[in-house]
């Protein structure tokens, strides 16, 4: 891959970033879960207006189906800029409409696509339940085929956005007597649909954006599956494939950007003065050079057609662990006073936290050490 920018390249990243200066909200995404609903749909309409939303999506469906390299430059200039996080836009952005656009049907596409570009459709996951969380293999929720529906039965947690999303991409078993990874289905699921029921979960910084969803023989159109039925482990594996590709570049961007602020409230605080931080943080400047690295050996592979796979395992681990390492050494330069006060108006707590919760979704580092030793280094399997 090479990673010379092209003059339309170059002209690219310099209109991003005129535009990004001139419209990043100053006040940032609310906390509270139905404002920041609010402002990711009217945050998403004014990108899609302005012609930045779905850079490598295809035209037809909204998109600007311009190439990976771009779509690279929109998450480096986005963190850069400090644009706000995704919030309730991430599943739909990064999970369903990539697995629509791969694997979905023409109606699928025609129906979902440009409604997540608008902001108009935002979506949340229904993979995690309560006894099948890192472990997705062994989830219970059932669904019955009956003529052309599915009877939808069952409860999935730690769902983000359920109360404010529109649809939620929901892996459910469909063959009573499949075991493990057979017999799943993936389906779009409508959460106004009768019979669902939605518990907000507050968390450990106060806020409630996780739920629990309750399924009370929820009907679903047979239409609505993407993929096979009984095939959806496949089509799962797409979706978190997703999630782990091109994304993480914005993360590795952040983490950058951290580490920076990290150096000056060294300097500032007269840590830089001690040998043993500054050769910490010259280390984490080091994990970090790696971790970029990695992104682009990746996303030369995404450029020439492959799509993401168990590789995205790797790089999520290692953006965890680099993540989670500079928040430590930030937290540690700022002192017990990086841990007082308001902990949601507290940057580097905030950091912290946000990374604890980084590390737990989309599966957990053991999780990813399994699919690596499993698919990427194929190891025997663990007894």
């Amino acid at each position: 891959m090479d990673l010379t920018w092209s003059a339309d390249d170059l002209a690219f990243r310099g209109a991003l970033r005129a535009w990004l200066a001139e419209h990043v909200p100053h006040a940032g995404r609310p906390h509270d879960p139905t404002a920041g609903a609010a402002f990711d749909r009217a945050w998403q309409r004014a990108l899609f207006d302005a012609g930045w939303a779905g850079i490598n999506w295809p035209v037809e469906y909204g998109g600007r189906g311009l190439s990976i390299l771009q779509q690279i430059i929109w998450y480096e200039e986005y963190a850069r800029a400090g644009g706000p996080p995704m919030g309730f836009r991430f599943v739909a952005l990064n999970h369903a409409g990539p697995t629509l656009i791969a694997l979905g049907t023409e109606a699928h596409k025609t129906a979902h696509l440009q409604a997540i570009l608008t902001g108009e459709a935002l979506w949340c996951q229904g993979f995690s339940e309560p006894n099948a969380g890192s472990d997705l293999a062994s989830l219970r929720t059932r669904g019955v085929v009956d003529g052309d529906e599915l009877v939808v039965t069952g409860q999935k947690t730690w769902t983000t956005g359920a109360d404010h999303a529109d649809y939620q991409e929901l892996l459910i078993r469909t063959d009573p007597d499949s075991a493990r990874h057979k017999g799943l289905t993936w389906v779009i699921c409508p959460m106004a649909a009768k019979g669902i029921e939605i518990h907000p979960i507050r968390k450990m910084n106060g806020r409630a954006e996780f739920c629990s969803v309750f399924y009370d023989e929820v009907r679903i159109p047979l239409s609505n599956v993407v993929g096979e039925v009984n095939g959806g482990w496949s089509t799962a594996m797409a979706t978190l494939g997703f999630e782990r590709g091109t994304s993480f570049v914005g993360e590795m961007t952040e983490i950058t950007l951290r580490l920076e602020e990290a150096v000056t409230a060294a300097k500032a605080s007269g840590a830089w003065a001690d040998d043993e931080t500054r050769r910490k943080l010259a280390d984490r400047r080091a994990e970090v050079a790696a971790l970029r690295a990695l992104n682009y050996a990746n996303l030369s592979r995404y450029a020439r057609g492959d799509a993401p796979g168990a590789e995205g395992s790797i790089t999520k681990l290692l953006t965890n662990e680099v993540a989670r390492s500079v928040q430590e050494l930030a937290l540690e330069i700022a002192g017990a006073e990086g841990l007082c006060g308001d902990l949601t108006a507290n940057p580097w707590a905030e950091m912290l936290l946000g990374g604890i919760v980084l590390s737990i979704g989309g599966g957990t580092a053991e999780i990813q050490r399994e699919i690596i030793a499993d698919r990427v280094l194929e190891l025997p399997r663990s007894r």
